[in-house]
């Protein structure tokens, strides 16, 4: 009982800290806004010029920054539980890389055209990422098995290759590029949230809709998983079915993820760690409390990265990545 209420607070207190950086969020910029001014504003009563900063610019990217971190998070959080490896992340296991490869791809070859000039394009762009994750993920799995298993050490290493793989290939196309289309495309592989329209949060909230609660149902049969196959086949578990819906869950949302947010690594290492740490390792408590730090530190981190070197942007896939790296260092040298 007293876990129960300790959990609910935790939670609460996450989405409250979420409400208090989207106020300050709104407010962050070349254009300010008093608190005053915001709230008031989000309820109608404020001016035009508030209105179109507020609606038309800040809020669409505030809404994406919280939706690629929730998706990123929960991604690293089941690819943690089927790995087995607490070093685990869409970003560094090469996920990331075979999204953002297609992605490009598909920037190289459709540029002059309406696929990617249209709003057709915002909705094409997540299903050419999907694409790349899971061309990703299937070379991953293929080299990392051997025996008849894919060990965890075995799976990092395979990833980290495949990632510097594609890393390659995204610097190939990307040195045939037009020096505009090739800054823009270093931009977006930073991490950076440049979909700043409602067209693109529709694009992928439909995603996010369907796979996370798929995730949130799947929870005790990543209890199981965690525990050893042995134990997961004798309690009646069918593995290698439920590993690769899990598996397709977590690439499709890393997938959909990408395809806004660019390359931000180590998001989907940090946020099930500390959620771990507060409340345990059961997944029914683990994944929504993941998918809250996701889009509270995301959310953060974009705020942070548009004020600390203010007019100028820092991406927040490298603000994420300075505060991650260490602590990926830290699980290292613990766990391996």
């Amino acid at each position: 009982m007293r876990k129960a209420k300790r959990y609910k607070k935790l939670l609460i207190g996450t989405v409250l800290l979420i409400l208090i950086m989207i106020v300050v969020s709104i407010n962050a910029g070349q254009i300010k806004i008093p608190v005053p001014d915001v709230l008031e504003t989000l309820i109608g009563a404020g001016t035009e010029q508030n209105q179109l900063t507020i609606f038309q610019f800040r809020l669409p990217r505030i809404v994406m920054a919280i939706l690629v971190g929730v998706g990123i998070s929960i991604s690293g959080a089941i690819l943690q539980a089927l790995s087995k490896n607490p070093l685990a992340d869409p970003g560094i296991l090469g996920i990331n890389s075979g999204a953002g490869f297609a992605v490009v791809l598909y920037m190289f070859f459709f540029q002059e055209t309406t696929f990617l000039t249209g709003w057709l394009a915002t909705f094409i762009m997540p299903i050419a990422a999907l694409a790349g994750a899971f061309l990703a993920a299937l070379l991953i799995y293929l080299i990392s098995w051997k025996k008849g298993q894919v060990t965890p050490v075995r799976l990092l290493l395979v990833g980290i290759g495949i990632n510097a793989a594609f890393g390659a290939g995204l610097i190939i196309f990307q040195m045939k590029m037009e020096p505009i289309d090739f800054m823009k495309a270093i931009v977006w592989l930073s991490g950076t949230i440049w979909g700043t329209n409602w067209t693109f949060v529709l694009a992928i909230l439909p995603w996010l809709l369907l796979l996370i609660p798929i995730a949130f149902y799947k929870s005790r049969v990543l209890d199981v998983m965690t525990l050893g196959d042995p134990i997961a086949i004798g309690v009646g578990v069918p593995l290698e079915r439920e590993r690769r819906l899990l598996l397709l869950i977590s690439v499709g949302l890393a997938g959909v993820c990408v395809a806004v947010g660019g390359g931000i690594t180590f998001l989907g290492l940090i946020a099930p760690h500390i959620a771990r740490r507060l409340v345990g390792a059961k997944h029914a408590l683990v994944l929504p409390l993941t998918a809250a730090l996701g889009g509270l530190l995301l959310l953060s981190a974009d705020t942070l990265g548009r004020v600390i070197m203010a007019p100028m942007e820092l991406p927040v896939g490298i603000v994420v990545s300075i505060l991650g790296a260490p602590y990926f260092i830290y699980l290292l040298m613990k766990n391996v």
